[in-house]
């Protein structure tokens, strides 16, 4: 029989190979589902790939690759008979078989028992050999059967390489210098000191400097001025300003090359006013919270609906997701996604097609994991209603605890096989967050940050293909006035969310917010127990009226007088997007850089209106801003053009004195006023308050020789940089996969020193250059180049009616939408607490909540973070 099987074994011996050191294999879940050892058919490894298939992806694999040898592993699970034999330990039959393979978190050790069994299968005649079985098969494949059995599974095997398991103490971090300069960092408003970039900063530990960090993979990031800082200065450490959390942050060492950690990092930024030990987190059963918990009972009673007798749901669309310990940002993110139609078509309605066609390793492909996500949601295979007997016994012990509830100990009173399992998202998770340094965390995270980054993948993986990601692009006409000028610019730029301001002084309770407040204090001065919270009301009216109202712009350019000045910025919808998504900006920081939550309520309505916010362009009357961009680098012969008494511009010297009065010097009171066109002391002083800690800022009023308007951009002695250097290739990609023309990105990229956003607007703000870049792009032979190249093919009802030349693709409509879902968080920051979500389906409110989900009984509208609204037909 030996020599039979060892006969049997020879053609496929040089496609079996024995797991080697950063091989991962993948024993615990198949690649295309969420089959495992425990399902019905079991699990399929293969001996070369070491890949896991269940029985219905494990031919595909075959026909693939040709690989015929693969390890069938089953694990039956039974529960224990009652009496003598309730308190065994769980028996194991070839206990070695599944070693490192962990238990499946849904039965409990101590009720059930294991039998785990292990086989070889030879296709495609489905020819078995059941394992062990040494001494009859060939040394070779012992061996490798035997390190597959004995390797942690590629699950357990992430986890303690997961990115902040790899760092190391930093050699400089117990000896550094900071130097006593004075610095304080403010908890917001953070800007690069070379450049307009305001993500992606670092802060400098030796001397507080606050610089732009390189690109990203997911073309976030900036241009590198840190990293020059370091050269300059030999500073080695460096903090990321979002980052910042009471458990740490991220640091990185210039001179180790690497991430690292600080044991000093506490000290380290309270150098700089920067309190990180303020509010102490905790994580409990499986959500982070943090410890002053008390102001936050009543929102997670509410949120989560405890109390109520929630009827569970099972079947296609009512499939949970398992909370990997502070994953649920992910799963009620993926939850609405999946609920919308566009997605549902692009990647379960193309599922075979995606199979078929997915590389030899489906775990790193993002369409197959988004197929494998979608189909587990919404195919109703994962979320099936327990047996009759079952049923039960259910309604005798289920009493309203079929959500988990801030302390979870109501599932301990549940049999464990009531209890929905719902899909894990773990290859998901790991694919969307390879190399982004917060999402690759076990950390709890934003939850609009990963609908962003969501959405960012969905577009780079769409290129020539359907984007679902569609239904959320719309394009924002900003207005932008001089205020010494009064002339204007309109540009448009790319968005795909609305954040809503929430203006506490509109509280309806603003009384009992100030009696609260005074209550508060007093009970701080005398160390008693504070008052009951009081929620703010904040009508809905209130947010959108203050998302509507001109906001002034940081170091605001003016063409019209090519020198800084004070600036307004208005903003109208151009188009109107399929699904509109609004988040309530909850979030701030205070003073001491502690992260804090807004206690409020919103009156979210089911139905918004929001035509009358559709933008209308130039109107009658206006003057536009001369088309030119601010200089990069100002000449250094600046100083020279010093303004005498004779060219002095007309400056409102009765306000100059004022300020002067204040303490601030003449010069900077002069450029203040000038700069702030005359509109008068207060301005002026938020201008000096703005640039107070500029070099030049006592410096006389400098004004650059004005440029002939007759001149191009390209033209101006104070253009942009030479248009020679090559964009980023990462950013060109971010641009076209827009529908942006490849030249017209190049341009754009050169002319705007490779800003993004700067990139944009001059996009929006150059039409009449696009068409000609997109005939050149037609004929352009570079594979790759427009990733959107059918743009124009689709129908005119995807295109903006108002934009005849090509440009991002946009499904404009009436701006009438109705609610159909809404992400809440309960907590007190972003880092900290849990995520729900509530969707609309078959006309009921559903509540997901982790692997659970139930028939809402009363949806908590007014406390959500993130809203979804489809649009209404024009009927």
């Amino acid at each position: 029989m030996a020599a039979d099987l060892g006969e049997l074994l020879v053609p496929y011996m040089p496609t079996i190979r024995v797991p080697r050191t950063g091989d991962r294999v993948f024993k615990s879940e198949c690649a295309f589902s969420f089959d495992s050892p425990e399902s019905e058919g079991g699990l399929y490894v293969c001996l070369n790939t070491f890949l896991g298939f269940g029985r219905e992806h494990v031919e595909r694999h075959y026909r693939k690759t040709g690989q015929s040898v693969y390890m069938h592993l089953k694990r039956h699970v039974k529960e224990k008979a009652t009496g003598a034999a309730g308190g065994a330990i769980p028996r194991r039959r070839n206990g070695k078989v599944f070693l490192d393979l962990e238990l499946n978190r849904d039965f409990n050790g101590e009720d059930y028992e294991y039998e785990d069994e292990a086989k070889l299968v030879i296709f495609p005649d489905h020819f078995e050999i059941p394992l062990p079985n040494i001494e009859e098969l060939p040394a070779l494949v012992t061996i490798s059967c035997d390190a597959v059995l004995n390797a942690p599974s590629a699950y357990k095997k992430q986890e303690p390489e997961s990115w902040e398991e790899e760092l190391q103490v930093s050699r400089h971090a117990r000896s550094l210098r900071q130097l006593d300069n004075g610095v304080r960092i403010p908890p917001s408003g953070w800007k690069c000191q070379k450049c307009e970039m305001r993500e992606n900063l670092w802060l400098n530990l030796t001397d507080g400097a606050v610089f732009c960090g390189k690109w990203f993979f997911d073309g976030s990031g900036g241009n590198g001025h840190a990293l020059e800082h370091y050269r300059e200065t030999n500073h080695p450490l460096a903090v990321k300003l979002d980052t910042v959390t009471p458990d740490g942050a991220d640091i990185y060492s210039f001179e180790e090359e690497e991430a690292v950690l600080d044991p000093h990092i506490s000290e380290h930024l309270s150098h700089f006013g920067i309190d990180m030990l303020q509010m102490q987190k905790r994580t409990e059963n499986g959500h982070h919270t943090d410890n002053n918990s008390r102001p936050r009972v009543s929102e997670w009673e509410v949120i989560q609906e405890s109390g109520m007798k929630l009827k569970v749901v099972y079947g296609s669309g009512y499939t949970g997701i398992k909370n990997l310990g502070n994953s649920c940002y992910l799963s009620t993110v993926m939850q609405v996604l999946f609920s919308i139609p566009d997605f549902q078509r692009m990647y379960v309605g193309n599922l075979q097609r995606i199979f078929d066609y997915s590389p030899l390793d489906p775990t790193q492909d993002f369409a197959t994991q988004m197929a494998k996500l979608g189909h587990g949601l919404l195919s109703g295979q994962y979320s099936k209603p327990p047996m009759k007997s079952e049923l039960i016994e259910q309604d005798k012990l289920h009493d309203g605890h079929c959500l988990q509830t801030r302390s979870t100990a109501g599932l301990k009173t549940q049999p464990k096989q009531q209890q929905q399992k719902g899909v894990s998202p773990r290859m998901l998770k790991a694919l969307v967050s390879r190399g982004h340094p917060e999402f690759s965390s076990n950390r709890q995270q934003d939850a609009h940050e990963f609908l962003l980054h969501m959405i960012n993948l969905v577009e780079r993986n769409s290129a020539g293909s359907e984007n679902p990601s569609d239904v959320f692009r719309f394009l924002v006409e900003e207005r932008v006035q001089c205020c010494q000028t009064r002339r204007v610019r309109y540009t448009q730029r790319v968005d795909y969310c609305i954040q809503l301001p929430a203006p506490i002084e509109a509280a309806t309770n603003r009384e009992e917010l100030l009696a609260y407040d005074v209550k508060r204090q007093e009970a701080e001065e005398n160390m008693r127990a504070p008052p009951e919270p009081v929620r703010a009301r904040i009508p809905f009216t209130a947010c959108l009226q203050a998302f509507t109202e001109p906001e002034n712009v940081p170091d605001f350019w003016s063409s019209a007088l090519q020198a800084k000045s004070a600036g307004v910025k208005t903003s109208r919808f151009a188009s109107f997007p399929e699904y509109m998504i609004l988040q309530i900006k909850k979030f701030t920081f205070g003073v001491d850089w502690v992260p804090k939550k807004l206690d409020l309520a919103i009156d979210v309505p089911d139905f918004l209106d929001l035509s009358r916010l559709r933008a209308t362009g130039l109107q009658p009357g206006e003057e536009e801003l001369p088309d030119l961009m601010p200089p990069i680098v100002l000449p250094e012969d600046t100083r020279d053009n010093s303004m005498s008494s004779t060219d002095s511009p007309e400056i409102d010297e009765a306000a100059v004195m004022q300020l002067a009065e204040m303490g601030f010097p003449l010069e900077a009171c002069r450029k203040a006023v000038y700069y702030t066109g005359n509109m008068g002391p207060e301005m002026a002083f938020n201008w000096i308050i703005a640039h107070m800690e500029e070099p030049d800022f006592a410096e006389p009023l400098t004004l650059p020789s004005m440029m002939d308007p007759g001149l191009s951009t390209s033209d101006s002695p104070m253009g942009t940089t030479p248009l020679d250097n090559s964009p980023p290739e990462e950013s060109i990609a971010i641009l076209t996969s827009m529908g942006f023309p490849r030249t017209h990105t190049i341009r754009a990229l050169k002319a705007t020193n490779n800003n993004l956003e700067r990139a944009l607007d001059w996009i929006f703000s150059h039409p009449e250059e696009e068409e000609s870049d997109a005939l050149s792009d037609m004929a352009d032979t570079e594979p790759n180049d427009n990733a959107f190249s059918n743009t124009n093919s689709h129908s005119d009802s995807t295109l903006s009616p108002d934009r005849d030349t090509p440009g991002p693709r946009v499904k404009d409509g009436p701006g009438r939408y109705e609610l159909f879902a809404f992400i809440s968080h309960m907590g007190a920051s972003t880092m900290s607490g849990h995520y729900v979500c509530h969707i609309k389906k078959e006309g009921r409110w559903v509540i997901y909540n982790d692997h659970k989900v139930c028939l809402s009984e009363r949806p908590p509208k007014d406390l959500g973070y993130i809203y979804f609204y489809h649009r209404l037909s024009s009927s």
